[in-house]
Formats: C-alpha cells, sequence, structure tokens
C-alpha cells in the first residue's frame, strides 16, 4: 500500500496587524526542535522515499553519470601572493579540498588544510575565508559546522602546523591582519538576528575573551564588516544597508589608532572605496548616478565635498566592479545586459575592451592579488563552453589559457549545442531577455521539455553559465533557459528599481511573460514547462503558481522564502531588519498589503497546482525550514489536484545545501530525476 501524504494538525494562531487578521494554522512548525515538528519534517522525508523510490535507480545514474564528467583528481589554477603560489587540490573519491601552497621560485610545497580530515565527525562543514598574515607565518580561517553562517575563526601557526588555543565565536568567517602580524580585525554576528553588527580587534597571545570592540553598527538595518585595500595599506571598515554605505579607514600600519570617516551614511547614497597611490577611489552613486560611476578623493580629505569625477555616469552602462594595478585600471560593466571588461591606462595611453563575440557568456575579473604586473586574470564561460581561467597581458594584448575546465566524458563536443538570447514581451510592454541551451539534433520543432529558472531579487544577477550536471538534461533532450527578470541587474540599475519594493510584481510577471513566450514559440509546451527557483528565487516559484499554474508541468523550489509578511513581520529572524529596503517594512500599512498581495503562503488558493518538488535544510538561517514546511502543508490541505507535491528537509544542512561535493551531486540528481520522471523518461 501507497504511503499516505502527511496531514499536518492545525493549530489557529492569529496575526493581528492593520487592523487585518490572518489565521495561520501551521505556526506550530516554527517551534525549532520541538518532538512534533521533527516528527513532522521526517514524515514528509520518508513520503517523498516512499513515493519516489521507482526512481531511486534513476537518481543513481544519475548521480554517478555527472560524477563520471568531473575531473576527480583536480586542481585549481595557481595564483601568486605576497611571494606564495596557492593552489587547492581535489582528490578522487572524496568530498573536501587540500589546500597548499609553494614559495615562489622553489619546489617545496606545503600543505595547509586538508579538509576531508577536518570535517570528520561532522554531517555539515565549510571551510572559509583563509587569510594569510603579512609574514607568510600565520593564516586565519572561518569553519562552520551547521549550515547556519556562524563561523568559528580559528588561527594557525603555519611554521610549527600547530593549532592557537584560542578561537573566535559568532563571527562572518572573514579577517584582516594589521601589519604588524599580531592584531586581527573580525566581524561578529548577533546571536539572535545574525546580524554582523560588531568589529572587534584580537590581539595574538590574548586570551579570546579580551577582543576590544572597534565598531558597532547600531541601526538594525544596516551590516558591518571589515576589510583590507588591495595595496596593503589601509583597513576599512564598511557598513551597509540596501540603499546606502559608510566607510572608514585607519592605516594598517597603526591597528591602535582611531578610525576616520570617509563619508557619513546619506539615504540612498551607496559608495565602496579603493585604494592607489595618493587617492581612494570611489565607485558611487552619488548625484543620481543611477548605475554608478567612479570618483577620486585625497587621502587626506576623503569627505564627500572633495569627491571629483573620474569614471562618469552613463544611463546605458552598469558599472559593477573594478580593479587596480600600477599601470592599468580595469572596469567591470553591464552593457545591454551583456559583461564587458575595459582596460584604461593612468596616463591614458590606451583605453579598449576585451573582445566577447556572443550573447550568452560570463566574463569576470579574479584572482588578481599583483598590484605590480600587467597580467589581467579572468573567468570566461558560456552556455556551451566550459569555464576557463585566462591570463591577459594588459600591454601586448596577448592572452593565454591557463586553464579550462576538463569534462571527462569523450563524447562532450560544445559543438553539439547551441545557445541563443530571445527576448520576450512583459505584461507592461518591457523586453524581458531569455539565455537558453539546448543539445542542436535533439530540438523538436513542437517542443521540447524545458526547465526555466529565474531568481529576480537584491540586484543579483544571474549570467548565462555553463554546468556540467545541465548536461543530463539536454542530453535528454530539455532545453535549459534563463530568464531575466527585473528586481535583478541585468539590464541595469533600474532594471532593478523597477523589480522590488511596490514593483516587486513584476519580477513574476517577467516570469510568466517568459514562459508563455517559450510556449508561444514553441520551444515547449505547458505540458512540459518545468520552472525551478531558491531561496528568493523560491519564492518566484510560489508566486507563478499561484498567478498561471496552468503554465508549468512541475516546480523544483529550493529553501524558498514564501511566508513574506510574517518574517518581514519578525525582527528576531535573521536578515529581517536588513531588507526592508527590499520587500518594503509591513509595519507600514501600504507595505503590509502590497506584499500580502503576492506573498505564497499568504495566496495559496483552492485550485490545481503543478507537480511540485520543495527542499529546504533544517539549519537554514537565510530562509527558516519552517516557511516551507508551512507553504508545503497549507497546500496540502488546499490544492484541487492530484498532481505530485513531495517536500525534503536535509536535516544537517543550511541555506547552501549540502557542503561535500558528491552529497551536493546527489541533491542535483534527486531534482533532476524528479524532472525526467515526470517526462517519462527513464534512462
Amino acid at each position: 500500500m501507497a504511503l499516505k501524504a502527511p496531514i499536518a494538525k492545525k493549530i489557529p494562531h492569529v496575526h493581528d496587524m492593520h487592523g487585518h487578521q490572518r489565521i495561520d494554522n501551521y505556526h506550530w512548525m516554527t517551534e525549532r526542535d520541538a518532538p512534533e515538528v521533527i516528527d513532522y519534517l521526517k514524515k514528509e522525508n520518508d513520503y517523498y522515499d516512499a513515493t519516489t523510490k521507482h526512481t531511486d535507480g534513476l537518481k543513481n545514474d544519475l548521480f554517478e553519470e555527472i560524477k563520471s564528467r568531473i575531473k576527480e583528481d583536480d586542481e585549481s589554477v595557481p595564483y601568486l601572493l605576497n611571494g606564495y603560489w596557492y593552489i587547492s587540490k581535489m582528490e578522487t573519491g572524496e568530498s573536501y579540498p587540500y589546500y597548499y601552497r609553494r614559495k615562489d621560485g622553489t619546489d617545496k610545497i606545503e600543505l595547509l588544510f586538508n579538509v576531508n580530515e577536518m570535517a570528520i565527525g561532522h554531517d555539515f562543514f565549510k571551510l572559509t575565508s583563509m587569510n594569510i598574515s603579512p609574514d607568510n607565518n600565520l593564516v586565519a580561517y572561518g569553519v562552520d559546522t551547521k549550515g547556519r553562517r556562524e563561523y568559528s575563526i580559528y588561527i594557525k601557526n603555519l611554521k610549527t602546523g600547530e593549532l592557537l588555543s584560542n578561537h573566535l565565536e559568532l563571527t562572518t568567517g572573514g579577517s584582516v591582519w594589521a601589519n604588524d602580524n599580531k592584531t586581527l580585525f573580525f566581524t561578529r554576528k548577533d546571536p539572535q538576528t545574525l546580524r554582523a553588527d560588531k568589529i572587534y580587534k584580537y590581539e595574538l597571545g590574548q586570551p579570546a575573551a579580551s577582543n576590544q570592540l572597534v565598531y558597532e553598527e547600531k541601526d538594525e538595518i544596516f551590516n558591518c564588516f571589515v576589510y583590507k585595500t588591495m595595496s596593503e595599506r589601509f583597513i576599512m571598515i564598511k557598513s551597509s544597508a540596501t540603499l546606502s554605505d559608510e566607510v572608514m579607514f585607519i592605516d594598517a600600519d597603526l591597528p591602535h589608532s582611531e578610525f576616520k570617516m570617509i563619508q557619513e551614511r546619506q539615504p540612498e547614497m551607496e559608495y565602496s572605496v579603493s585604494h592607489y597611490k595618493d587617492s581612494f577611489y570611489i565607485m558611487t552613486n552619488k548625484d543620481k548616478a543611477t548605475n554608478f560611476k567612479i570618483m577620486k578623493t585625497a587621502i587626506e580629505t576623503p569627505e564627500m565635498e572633495n569627491w571629483v569625477d573620474f569614471i562618469a555616469h552613463d544611463p546605458e552602462v552598469l558599472l559593477e566592479d573594478f580593479d587596480l594595478f600600477e599601470n592599468y585600471f580595469v572596469i567591470s560593466d553591464r552593457f545591454n545586459g551583456l559583461n564587458r571588461i575595459r582596460i584604461k591606462a593612468w596616463d591614458n595611453t590606451v583605453d579598449y575592451f576585451l573582445p566577447f563575440d556572443n550573447e550568452t557568456y560570463t566574463a569576470f575579473t579574479s584572482a588578481n592579488f599583483q598590484f605590480k604586473t600587467n597580467k589581467l586574470r579572468y573567468n570566461y564561460n558560456s552556455m556551451i563552453m566550459p569555464p576557463s581561467v585566462i591570463e591577459f597581458d594588459m600591454e601586448t594584448r596577448e592572452e593565454v589559457i591557463l586553464k579550462t575546465q576538463p569534462i571527462e566524458d569523450a563524447n562532450f563536443d560544445p559543438a553539439n549545442y547551441t545557445s541563443e538570447r530571445v527576448w520576450a514581451t512583459a505584461k507592461d510592454g518591457a523586453k524581458v531577455p531569455i539565455s537558453i541551451v539546448y543539445r542542436k539534433n535533439l530540438k523538436k520543432p513542437k517542443g521540447n521539455p524545458l526547465l526555466q529558472y529565474g531568481y529576480g531579487s537584491y540586484g543579483s544577477t544571474i549570467d548565462p553559465y555553463f554546468s556540467i550536471s545541465r548536461l543530463s538534461l539536454l542530453d535528454r533532450g530539455f532545453v535549459f533557459a534563463i530568464a531575466h527578470i527585473r528586481g535583478g541587474e541585468y539590464l541595469g540599475r533600474e532594471w532593478y528599481e523597477n523589480g522590488k519594493m511596490f514593483s516587486k510584481r513584476n519580477t513574476f510577471t517577467d516570469f510568466i511573460a517568459c514562459s508563455e513566450y517559450l510556449i508561444q514559440e514553441k520551444y515547449t509546451t505547458s505540458n512540459s514547462l518545468y520552472a525551478s527557483g531558491g531561496s528568493a528565487g523560491g519564492l518566484l516559484m510560489g508566486a507563478i503558481i499561484n498567478m498561471a499554474p496552468q503554465l508549468y508541468n512541475g516546480i523544483l523550489s529550493a529553501v524558498p522564502f514564501v511566508d513574506v509578511v510574517t518574517t518581514m513581520l519578525d525582527d528576531s529572524i535573521p536578515l529581517t531588519t536588513g531588507e526592508y529596503d527590499e520587500w518594503g517594512n509591513p509595519n507600514n500599512k501600504d507595505s503590509y498589503e502590497y506584499m500580502l498581495s503576492y506573498s505564497p503562503y499568504d495566496q495559496v488558493k483552492a485550485h490545481e497546482y503543478p507537480n511540485m518538488l520543495v527542499t529546504t535544510g533544517y539549519h537554514d538561517s537565510q530562509v527558516q525550514y519552517w516557511e516551507p514546511a508551512k507553504w508545503v502543508a497549507k497546500l496540502r490541505e488546499l490544492k484541487k489536484d492530484n498532481n505530485l507535491l513531495l517536500f525534503k528537509t536535509d536535516l544537517s544542512s543550511g541555506h547552501s545545501g549540502a557542503s561535500g561535493r558528491y552529497d551536493a551531486l546527489k541533491e542535483v540528481a534527486i531534482d533532476f530525476a524528479f524532472l525526467l520522471d515526470l517526462e517519462n523518461i527513464n534512462g
């Protein structure tokens, strides 16, 4: 007998706000670690296992297939930092990397970390933010063993291999060494909200309890962090909200001096700071520079009234980042949705762009830690070309491909696939770009199964990218599409502004318009169209199935943010207060009503829904497990169909899923098996 879907008990709980009452029958699920909550999650897992048991072979085949394409004993491209080459390696059969370094000019290899050994005894393990001291003798690094992004910072002596006895708890994982090699700055989180709100200073040899508080960010919508300029000359503290920034600095040689303000925060003025010679270079939206511009100011007079334009604002070009070298200034920007890398000499003798020749690629600068060099390192990939690390000589304009990600499949040939960019028309007439990839010989004139992916929040842009695992769908006849919807910055800052706050519904209607276009142009049919999104993209999934469920045969929704109003009213939940500028503050009646109009949990209706697989992590600090749990329970209660509704909770992971590479591949195989089973593709 087939296992029946769990039916969650209903205990009415009244949320009363602005004279409006919402009945939440599943509020009891917010009691973390309560036996009845754990029992419910386990029952849902059991139901998932029983319902999908017939696909166990397919899941395993997919896992082995994806795994077989990966070069298991792979290694990174070495990068040079302060006289040492650093490299990471993966060994066959192991889930975590080894980190090594080699002194420049020698052959002796030092093992810094064997993460496989460190992870023993932990269901989840992540090592992050390795920070080498200026004298190369110490390394500070962060460790998370729960998946809640609550890192402990440890310090290791690289001469002796010994671990210092003190470690620093509840941090972001990142840290900054002063130039004295003994003073470490780090950021601590609030234990309840996990907001990064305090900068501390730790001196080697002192007890951890003697850490000195350097800065406290008291405004609950701001987070703070500490970093060092590439020049190694300054230590900076930055406080940021969605629409406002504030930066302070000290000389890295004088760690006990007082931090000096560059510019106090102002509403809706963002800025970031880098250093070159006697000036600070500032990327900012000052003076209504919507797509940002770059300004400069003398170090001695850093206040805003002294800022002067260096790279002017262009309403057609979004500035995203810049890198500083001794002879060149490198600008990363975006024009008509496409990444560009601009090389500009400080003496203005050259000013040019790297040439890229298609519309479905991703290019970005990376691992440029050497100031006195003419070599720029950047990464490039497309929807059909695996990622490459490229070294470009900015003087001779010659380039060398240092490494292209190997695909361990003799049958893989990029020429067998094609990618394109098309444009759908949104509800309000806006043109929404879609990046598409498929296998040429499997494209059917009347439509293929198609997986449409979207995110559309925080200004985060999902560029067209290559995926080894995605080949398993493409080679079985799937088309894959990325909808570059409003809420991201694919078409500039206004593209983001028009997909947030009181324009948030544009994100959802854009995605639906893309789905309708893909059906109309016969890339797929509604019987074979699938949608996928995670976190804020999970909110997108929840919204589209309330608004247009008839368009989709299946939905993949990972760690979904679906109980928008309740979460944004609870300022004890991590990240809530810092996101008022993204979603709105429901303590205000107009924001409350607008958010309520699209909140997936509140808008669940008694109608037919697509087949759905919802996944979450019990230790998620970004989207609490109870949001998808409550959502699934309410869907089970109200939906008027016999389609699949499956809910799987990883009881040992957080927002980013499993930590080991093989466990992560198994999660992909679970998603793909769900889609292929719905399409009756069993091999």
